[in-house]
C-alpha cells in the first residue's frame, strides 16, 4: 500500500458521507485527529466492503465476492435494505472499461436471479425485484459518467477513500455517492410537411394540403393550423376546431357534428369534404 500526505480532522473537520460508524469516530473526538489516506489493492478493497458494506449505503448487506460466472468472477454481491440483489464492480484505479464488465455480470446475475436467490436464501433476496449496479472507485471520468445516463438500469456510482488514523492501524474506507448526470430533456419539433408527408398517396396528400391552405384563407388572422406529434390540429382564436389525422391511403377530419359530438370523417376522395367543410365553417364561427 501507498501512503499518501497526512491530514487532519476533528471538530469541524470535514470527510465526505463518512458513514455512521466512522463519523463518530471522528466527530466525537475533542481535538483534531491526524491520519493518512493510503492506497489498497482490489483484493483489501473487497475485504473492507465484506467488513462494512453498509458504509457505502445504509442498510446494504455483503453476500458473496468472487462468484464465478460465465463472464468470470464478479467482484462483490450484496443486498439493499428493500432485499434488491446488487452487483458491485470495483477498481482501485480510474478504468471505463468497469461499466462494461459490470454490466456483463449484472446480465448474468438477472437472468439467473430466482437461483441466485435460493442459494443464498438466508439474506432473503427479493427474486421479483429488479437487481442494481454498483460500481465503485477512486474516480471516474467524465466519459464514464456521461454513458451511465444512458444506462437503462438502477446503477450507482461511489468514489472510496481509505484512511488510517496516526494511532491505529486500522483500514477505514469512506465512500462518497456520485450522481449520475441527468439525461437531457429532448424537445421535439414537428412540421406541417411531415405530416402530409406520411401519406403516401399523392392525390390524397394533395387533396388534404389544399383543404389546410383553404381552412386558411377563410381567416388568415385568427386561424392557425399547426402539427402535433402525429395529427395537424386546427385552432381559432387560439381554440381547437378540429384536426386533420394523416393516414396512409387518405386522412381523417375531426371536429364536431351537427349534434355537437365529436366525430371523425375519413375523406377518400375530394367530393367527401364538402360536407365536413361545412361543419368546419360552421365549428370556426362559434369560436369567433
Amino acid at each position: 500500500m501507498v501512503e499518501h500526505n497526512s491530514e487532519k480532522v476533528g471538530v469541524g473537520g470535514s470527510i465526505p458521507l463518512l458513514g455512521k460508524n466512522l463519523g463518530k469516530k471522528i466527530f466525537n473526538h475533542k481535538f483534531m485527529k491526524k491520519y493518512k489516506s493510503i492506497e489498497v489493492s482490489e483484493k483489501q478493497l473487497e475485504d473492507l466492503i465484506r467488513q462494512g458494506a453498509n458504509l457505502i449505503e445504509e442498510g446494504v448487506r455483503y453476500i458473496d465476492h468472487q462468484r464465478n460466472t460465465e463472464r468470470g468472477p464478479l467482484d462483490v454481491l450484496m443486498v439493499d435494505s428493500g432485499n434488491a440483489l446488487i452487483v458491485a464492480e470495483l477498481k482501485v484505479v480510474e478504468d471505463d472499461t468497469m461499466l462494461v464488465q459490470g454490466i456483463d455480470y449484472y446480465d448474468y446475475i438477472s437472468k439467473n436471479i430466482e437461483g441466485i436467490s435460493r442459494v443464498y436464501k438466508d439474506f432473503h433476496i427479493d427474486p421479483s425485484q429488479t437487481a442494481r449496479l454498483f460500481l465503485i472507485a477512486p474516480s471516474f471520468s467524465v466519459s464514464l459518467l456521461s454513458r451511465c445516463k444512458w444506462i437503462n438500469v438502477p446503477i450507482s456510482l461511489f468514489t472510496y477513500k481509505c484512511i488510517t488514523f496516526e494511532d491505529s492501524k486500522e483500514i477505514t474506507p469512506v465512500f462518497s455517492e456520485v450522481i449520475i448526470p441527468s439525461v437531457p430533456e429532448i424537445v421535439e419539433t414537428y412540421d406541417l410537411k411531415d405530416r402530409l408527408e406520411y401519406i403516401t398517396s399523392s392525390d390524397i396528400r394533395k387533396i388534404a394540403n389544399d383543404l389546410i391552405e383553404e381552412i386558411k384563407s377563410w381567416d388568415a388572422t385568427n386561424i392557425l393550423i399547426e402539427p402535433t406529434k402525429h395529427d395537424m390540429s386546427a385552432k381559432a382564436s387560439g381554440r381547437v376546431f378540429a384536426y386533420i389525422a394523416p393516414r396512409r391511403k387518405h386522412f381523417m377530419v375531426y371536429t364536431f357534428n351537427n349534434e355537437k359530438k365529436w366525430t371523425g370523417f375519413p375523406i377518400n376522395q375530394k367530393e367527401e369534404l364538402e360536407t365536413v367543410k361545412v361543419l368546419l365553417k360552421t365549428n370556426i364561427d362559434k369560436f369567433r
